[in-house]
């Protein structure tokens, strides 16, 4: 048996990388239309959600907040949504405090590039009969963990006060 010449068994690098497994464009255009069916048409639930227009909206210069925003029309969204219930809290100068809080997963793919929406801290949703307002917001969790492809936002949201809340709408 005749032995091979090094050169035959030296290794090389390829010039470009090779594909990533099980994760390239076709798998991901899948996840998302499971994604999207899933949402939309099982076990999702429907937020409406209230754009700030920043370009009309009056801020202050200084704290950045406005006494008056002025919105885009509402969106309708599907989403998931994780209503952790009310929370009573005992402030001692004030008395009893309530405040209600949910969880809304966002599919990210789905708002950016099908409904060219970018959700942002300060924006507003409506559940159900109650707005709330987004307070934070995460992307934890990355398709099968390349971290350049997240996939879910996820929107910490408080209720606001009854009043609190009354939108002016921009055409």
């Amino acid at each position: 048996m005749a032995r091979a010449k090094k050169s035959d068994t030296a290794w090389s690098q390829p010039a470009t990388p090779p594909p990533p497994m099980f994760a390239g464009e076709k798998e991901r255009n899948l996840v998302k239309q499971i994604n999207d069916e899933l949402i939309e048409r099982v076990i999702g639930q429907q937020v409406l959600y209230f754009p700030i227009d920043a370009e009309r909206t009056n801020f202050h210069s200084l704290y950045g907040e406005a006494l008056q925003k002025i919105f885009y029309s509402p969106v309708r969204i599907y989403a998931l949504v994780k209503f952790n219930g009310d929370e009573t809290k005992n402030e001692d100068s004030f008395g009893l405090d309530k405040s209600t809080t949910i969880e809304i997963h966002f599919h990210k793919k789905r708002l950016t590039e099908d409904q060219n929406l970018y959700v942002r801290e300060g924006d507003f949703v409506l559940y159900g009969d109650k707005y709330y307002e987004i307070t934070t917001l995460m992307e934890p969790k990355a398709l099968f963990g390349q971290i350049e492809n997240k996939f879910e936002i996820v929107a910490k949201c408080y209720r606001v006060r009854e009043n609190t809340f009354n939108p002016q709408f921009t055409a």
